[in-house]
């Protein structure tokens, strides 16, 4: 009968689904925005792709090796935070800078800090505004082939009218992988589909962000409510890419659900805030948003998680019987 005992360690119940297959549902579910960026931009969006996804590879293949950990780049994190990184740049970005970006993330945010699982930030986004500090012309410049046109949300920030459907469709300009609204959501229906997200942290962050422009985008200003002007704030720059499938990054948003409405209600809150009253140089906001919340996660997760039950009381706490 002892044979028949096998003890192992809690949980015992277990996910089917690994961090290998999470990670590669997540790369699937961003290849709608992927090929159409290269459709739209040309085989020069391809090239910055890949470069950055190599890039965020070699680094995490070469310091695993540097430092004998056990070679982790078969998981697809790597790979996944270098296709998010090239996603956010602009088609006509020199090659190295995807390329500092991508070591950024991998090295510093990622494995000094433990690897897979203990990074305080979205590696992607950390690099991204990394690189929008450092290189802001290159990052910022969004002409391509002698076409220098302002993007659709710079704009709309200027009090200019834009036409949502193309910004809906993707027939604008911006970062490779954001500029169509329609193939976020056909990668978003498929990370639902395959259970790796919920509506919480994104349902939370578009809902505030739409109130927000709602009341300090047009009532406050004496304007009406006009739906095109906010389908403008919803469809530009990098809100919906960054709603998605950065703010649903597992490692650096709360675990508990009100936790996880919190976090994106204050990502929502935050981007209002750096698209209607930050400098005339942010039009996005959505990078710094998401990081300044992913730093407050472990606040957001002490005040929300459940209490458990059974608690034994302090020996002091007990009252004499």
């Amino acid at each position: 009968m002892e044979k028949l005992l096998h003890i192992n360690a809690s949980p015992h119940i277990k996910s089917k689904i690994s961090t290998k297959i999470i990670m590669y549902l997540v790369i699937l579910a961003l290849m709608p925005t992927t090929i159409y960026g290269v459709i739209h931009f040309g085989p020069r969006a391809l090239f910055i792709v890949l470069v950055s996804v190599a890039s965020a590879v070699l680094s995490e293949l070469i310091f695993e090796l540097l430092m004998k950990k056990e070679v982790t780049i078969k998981d697809g994190s790597a790979a996944l935070t270098g296709l998010l990184i090239g996603l956010n740049m602009p088609v006509g970005i020199l090659w190295w800078i995807p390329v500092i970006g991508s070591v950024f993330a991998i090295i510093v945010i990622k494995q000094l800090f433990g690897g897979l699982g203990q990074n305080f930030m979205n590696p992607a986004l950390g690099a991204r505004c990394f690189l929008v500090i450092s290189f802001t012309k290159y990052m910022t410049d969004f002409s391509y082939n002698g076409i220098n046109s302002p993007t659709p949300l710079s704009l709309v920030k200027s009090g200019e009218s834009v036409n949502t459907m193309n910004m809906f469709l993707g027939n604008t300009q911006g970062t490779i992988g954001e500029i169509s609204t329609i193939c976020i959501l056909i990668g978003a229906l498929i990370l639902i589909a395959f259970g790796i997200i919920d509506l919480k942290i994104p349902g939370a962050y578009l809902v505030t962000f739409t109130l927000f422009i709602i009341v300090f985008g047009c009532l406050a200003q004496g304007r009406e409510i006009e739906v095109n002007y906010i389908c403008a704030h919803l469809c530009g720059g990098g809100l919906m890419l960054g709603a998605w499938f950065m703010a649903t990054d597992y490692v650096t948003s709360p675990i508990t659900p009100l936790g996880k409405i919190i976090f994106g209600a204050l990502c929502g809150l935050l981007t209002g805030l750096f698209r209607l009253f930050g400098p005339a140089s942010v039009t996005e906001g959505v990078s710094y948003s998401i990081i300044i919340a992913n730093l407050l996660v472990p606040i957001i997760e002490k005040f929300t998680i459940p209490k458990p039950f059974g608690i034994t009381k302090k020996e002091g706490d007990k009252k004499d019987e």
